[in-house]
């Protein structure tokens, strides 16, 4: 692709979806026809460049309708936004889920990393390969490609496929638990294969699409994205040093929630219904939960049933007691995020609160891409109005206007009655201008992720929604200082957020009461794997891992807990005799583990360690945004020295050697937690489980892999 503007002119479907969300060009110097008063002047510049946050979205829709973003459609987006095509281009194909090369309108995504690995995707892949034919590229003229995927975020009832079927509208379907039969039925006819190095291990650095799940059995279509997601965001100016205007209550801007929902009705022939919310939370009902206590007994697209339920409730309190009292029950409370870092949520709150910059901004983390992790997927698809109204509450809070939810683009359910939500809330005037006649002004806009895992990195997430690649950025400054748009910024995740509701409903020092003295509060955990009742579970604090199993059922009749991943790909491996670890920060931190986001993989004796170890290395080697060396080259070398220890014992204490030398180097230099972790799940397993023996040198019998030491 030659990167530089040419004189492609952009199909009319390419112009339309691109101009969907920015509106129609209004001079030539943007994309549009020549007049004679372009002559004259120049249009665009500092205005044209301040839309740059809109590369995102403008690229999702002419993915969604055309299927891929063709030179001509790059460059016809590069004019409308004032952006330098090779800049455009390096964020195009930054995503998994943008395609630069033309391919068949239906893509279908199978899950081969390690919840599916352990529930059989090995034998569903090896099963396409025969009747589908090899996964990868395949040319325009066929019906359809395949890839191999990472986590899809359904792991609850693995292997996951999803597919897309790009046009206008789009279309969706998801397959979970996948069979060969339905794969088959939804992509039609196979095409003739492709060569078998042609595609990389899961497919998606080649551009591929990853296809979205329907909503309650129906796959979805309607426009890429919200026409009023044209209308650059309160305070988003051309460049960080440019002083943004203040939000107004302009009547005459259509707010970015009045345009139809992204996605409609409508099911790919051979699709199956989707199971509701409530069947991944197999306490669902139960009166003694606390933050899934509406899933399965609320209709999640109905604001009088939530309310009714107690909803926005916590919300009012807020407003009866103002900011600076909020704040201090979220301290009080004793609450941490909940994504891994466990920094202090009411800190976090009030640092942001005392800078005087303005305005401020709030962002939900929803971009759960962490093997094992579906916990927001499923909070969001059964009780999305808890999480608008914790942002409301913590807008208020820290004095925030404008707030995101930065959500995976392969959550379309969750997509869909999250924007609901906001409609509805809206419509009632508990979202936008003077909310309940208090004065304050928020609202909420959701950005759709494009398929990176990077892109959960709190940094990452800024700068992709800015436009620009998701790469971390260094730290400090840090986020309450210059985050979003060069300005203070809360980010949590959604977990995190929905905790603030129970906070303020039964007071800081109560909701601290629940769990234990430094993990106070109720958690949920990701439970999934070779286990009998896999799904999402509320516990409090302090519960053990055995007393968390037990309640999923355990392992499948005569067959015996071999290991257990917390934390998934970036955690560590407890044998099957530690389940007695008390399910606190610092609980797994003193058994030498980490609870993590609270994934809980279970593996049994059948399940290959090794080959679970192999697809974590490959996972992160695909994921590495390659913008710091020791990450960008170090996970390369962890995965090739994997392969050999699998593939070839004889050489396995060089290599164990080498492992140790590079996971160090990545722990130590990498920017940010994925490369600083990469080497987590593969070190536990050598010391804690042994998975790797070695032959001792000059003697027969064996050594754990774990006890060499380089």
């Amino acid at each position: 692709m030659d990167l530089r503007f040419l004189d492609a002119l952009p199909s009319s479907e390419e112009q339309a979806a691109v101009d969907a969300v920015l509106g129609p060009p209004d001079s030539a110097w943007v994309g549009g026809a020549r007049t004679e008063d372009d002559l004259r002047r120049a249009h665009g510049g500092h205005a044209a460049r301040g839309q740059r946050h809109l590369l995102l979205p403008v690229l999702h829709a002419v993915n969604d309708r055309v299927g891929y973003l063709s030179q001509a459609a790059l460059d016809y987006v590069c004019r409308r936004l004032t952006v330098p095509p090779a800049e455009a281009y390096g964020v195009a194909t930054f995503y998994a889920m943008f395609a630069v090369r033309e391919r068949p309108k239906k893509v279908m995504h199978v899950c081969t990393d390690i919840a599916c690995k352990a529930l059989g995707s090995d034998a569903l892949v090896a099963e396409l390969e025969e009747r589908v034919g090899h996964h990868g590229p395949r040319g325009a003229d066929a019906e359809v490609e395949w890839h191999h995927s990472p986590c899809l975020g359904m792991c609850e009832r693995g292997p996951a496929a999803l597919t897309l079927e790009a046009g206008e509208p789009p279309t969706y379907a998801v397959s979970a638990p996948a069979t060969c039969e339905v794969l088959a039925r939804l992509g039609g006819r196979a095409a003739p294969a492709a060569a078998p190095g042609d595609a990389s291990a899961n497919g998606h650095r080649e551009g591929a699409e990853v296809g979205l799940a329907p909503v309650d059995g129906a796959a979805f279509t309607g426009a890429a994205e919200p026409a009023g997601a044209a209308a650059p965001p309160a305070g988003a100016p051309a460049d960080a040093s440019a002083e943004p205007p203040a939000r107004t209550a302009d009547p005459s801007v259509e707010p970015a929630a009045a345009s139809p929902l992204t996605f409609g009705t409508a099911l790919i022939p051979g699709g199956e219904p989707e199971p509701p919310a409530e069947a991944a939370v197999p306490q669902a009902g139960d009166p003694e939960l606390v933050l899934l206590r509406r899933i399965g007994t609320v209709d999640p697209e109905s604001l009088d049933d939530y309310r009714a339920a107690g909803g926005y409730n916590a919300l009012r309190q807020a407003f009866k007691i103002g900011p600076a009292r909020v704040i201090q029950e979220v301290l009080d409370s004793g609450l941490v995020g909940r994504g891994g870092a466990a920094f202090p949520t009411g800190r976090k709150w009030d640092a942001t609160a005392r800078q005087p910059d303005r305005p401020k901004y709030l962002i939900c983390n929803a971009d759960e891409s962490e093997p094992g992790t579906f916990k927001d997927r499923v909070v969001i698809e059964g009780d999305p109005f808890s999480l608008v109204e914790s942002m409301t509450i913590a807008g208020y809070a820290i004095g925030a206007t404008h707030g995101y939810v930065y959500l995976r683009g392969e959550y379309p359910r969750a997509l869909q009655r999250l924007e609901n939500a906001l409609a509805a809330a809206r419509e009632r005037n508990l979202l936008g201008t003077d909310i309940l006649g208090t004065g304050f002004d928020f609202d909420i806009e959701v950005r759709r992720g494009a398929g990176a895992y990077i892109c959960g990195e709190e940094t990452a997430i800024f700068n992709s929604i800015e436009g620009e690649r998701g790469e971390p950025r260094s730290k400090p400054p840090f986020p309450v200082e210059k985050g979003l748009f060069g300005k203070p910024t809360v980010i949590n995740n959604v977990e995190t957020l929905i905790n603030v509701l129970p906070i303020l409903e039964m007071g800081g020092p109560g909701y601290a009461a629940i769990g234990t003295g430094r993990s106070t509060g109720p958690k949920l955990f990701c439970v999934s794997g070779t286990v009998r009742r896999p799904g999402i579970y509320e516990l409090p604090f302090g519960a053990t891992l055995r007393e968390l199993l037990e309640l999923a059922g355990g392992a499948p009749e005569g067959r015996e807990i071999r290991a257990v991943l917390l934390g998934g790909a970036a955690g560590g491996f407890v044998r099957g005799d530690e389940l007695d670890i008390p399910l606190t920060f610092e609980g797994t931190r003193e058994a030498g583990t980490t609870l993590g986001s609270g994934v809980i993989l279970v593996l049994d004796d059948t399940v290959d360690l090794g080959g679970v170890l192999l697809r974590i290395a490959q996972f992160f080697r695909d994921e590495s945004c390659g913008q710091c060396v020791p990450c960008r080259v170090g996970t390369v070398r962890q995965e090739e020295a994997l392969h050999r220890m699998v593939n070839a014992p004889a050489g396995r204490r060089t290599d164990l050697t080498l492992l140790r030398e590079v996971g160090g180097a990545m722990r130590d230099a990498s920017i940010c937690g994925l490369g600083q972790t990469a080497w987590n799940a593969v070190e536990s397993a050598i010391d804690r489980l042994g998975v790797f023996p070695l032959e001792p040198a000059g003697g027969s019998g064996g050594t754990s892999a774990g006890t060499e030491q380089p």
